[in-house]
């Protein structure tokens, strides 16, 4: 952090000029596009869990939302509306301030703060405001807006120090259950698994971790007359029969960060975006595509990242509640002990899908802002290999998203949709109950 404070005193110096122009340059969304980018960028590198990664997009981006909204008095803080979060700062009356680097900042404080890799945020940093200072910025508007940001990011990261995220790293680990129906550790890595206490994270709008409690799953039977039986038959013969369509959106919706590679004696990880992350860049896509100005995007990603959180915590609750065991490890020990899943099984229970459960919530927040028929191309995951998928709708890609995981062989059909039935009620609660501006974009 000293060598980011010489460095910004170095900038105040060099800026200190006067471009009457610059603040229309300012407005320009990509600064902001590219700072949550690149938090995506170190999320990936760092493979943090898609539960963790939700919870740094919702911090990241209300520092953002918050620092940026004193620009524009239609807008409304969350202040009161997110659980504990209290007034932010506000900026001193009378002075002039640059909102937009403000909010640069404070996305960039706390994306710095809860990530690991700090040096790849620096290298970025300095990138982005060596091209701030091309704006030629009055050197104390610069300054004061810097510091505006900081103190916003510093508001925020103390309140999410109150979390219980902290807490829940010195919580037990799950214990593996001699019960069949129970989650067991599956191949390759056979990993411990994750975040088995996110439920007692607190949420964001949502009233509790089990306000929208699905039904149950289909109980556990080995019995081949079941409806349980039935259901894991169903994945196992989806993947014998798999068309390449079916493939090529299995591996779209991927998005698992523990994707572990076996070569002889070497393991080692290939590292993708999580789920959520996913959806950021769908917004980014959205935004750029509807032409939202910074203070839109600011207002898109933070209702999409807030859905995004709770509806990983709501999704957690479930899965850890009904421990439910993955078709892969069910299918080789009762129909095919050879068999394989498309995709590689997440280190998780079951029941609910969460690709399901976040895809809803977030495809329900963003149709609510850029409308029901915003057809875009999703070129997520080009710079994983794969090629752009078209949709019509947010609709039309969290329905993909749910069924890729049927496609991919790691999730039973209710996961799937009672998955998608839950993200609908968590996207639609926050939907009503969080208020940034009445306006839509």
């Amino acid at each position: 952090m000293k060598r980011l404070l010489f460095f910004l005193g170095l900038l105040f110096i060099a800026c200190n000029g006067d471009n009457k122009d610059y603040k229309a340059l300012v407005e320009q969304p990509e600064f902001l596009h590219r700072t949550l980018k690149q938090v995506t960028d170190v999320i990936v590198h760092d493979i943090f869990s898609p539960p963790v990664a939700s919870r740094i997009y919702a911090y990241c981006t209300i520092a953002a939302y918050e620092a940026i909204i004193p620009q524009d008095s239609s807008y409304v803080s969350l202040a009161g509306q997110l659980h504990g979060l209290t007034e932010t700062p506000k900026p001193e009356p009378g002075k002039e301030y640059c909102f937009p680097i403000s909010s640069m900042q404070a996305m960039f404080k706390v994306g710095r703060t809860l990530i690991f890799s700090e040096d790849k945020m620096d290298v970025f940093y300095r990138q982005l405001m060596s091209e701030v200072e091309t704006l030629k910025v009055r050197g104390d508007v610069l300054k004061r807006s810097i510091d505006y940001g900081n103190q916003v990011a510093d508001h925020i990261l103390e309140w999410s120090g109150k979390d219980n995220y902290k807490q829940s790293r010195s919580f037990p680990k799950y214990s593996i259950s001699n019960d069949p129906a129970t989650w067991k550790p599956t191949p390759p890595a056979y990993m411990d698994a994750v975040e088995p206490h996110w439920n007692k994270i607190r949420t964001f709008v949502i009233d509790s971790a089990g306000q929208f409690k699905p039904n149950p799953p289909t109980p556990f039977s080995t019995n081949k007359t079941s409806q349980f039986y039935k259901e894991a038959l169903a994945v196992y013969e989806a993947g014998k029969m798999q068309t390449p369509e079916q493939r090529e959106i299995a591996f779209f919706w991927d998005c698992n960060p523990f994707m572990m590679n076996v070569k002889g004696h070497v393991m080692f990880a290939t590292k993708k975006i999580s789920p959520g992350g996913h959806w950021i860049n769908i917004t980014a896509t959205a935004c750029r595509g509807s032409n939202a100005s910074v203070i839109e995007s600011a207002e898109a990603y933070v209702r999409v990242s807030i859905a995004l959180a709770d509806a990983f915590i709501s999704c957690w609750d479930e899965k850890y509640r009904s421990l439910l065991i993955r078709p892969e490890t069910y299918i080789n020990q009762y129909i095919d002990e050879d068999w394989v899943p498309t995709l590689q099984t997440p280190p998780f229970p079951e029941y609910t899908s969460g690709h399901s459960v976040i895809s809803a919530a977030a495809a329900d927040i963003l149709t609510d802002v850029f409308g029901e028929s915003f057809a875009f191309t999703d070129s997520t995951e080009n710079e994983f290999g794969l090629p752009s998928r078209n949709f019509k709708s947010f609709k039309d890609a969290a329905e993909e998203a749910a069924v890729s995981r049927f496609y991919g062989g790691i999730h039973y059909t209710p996961a799937c949709e009672n998955g998608t039935h839950e993200g609908h009620l968590v996207g639609e609660y926050v939907k009503i109950n969080l208020k940034t501006k009445s306006k839509k974009i």
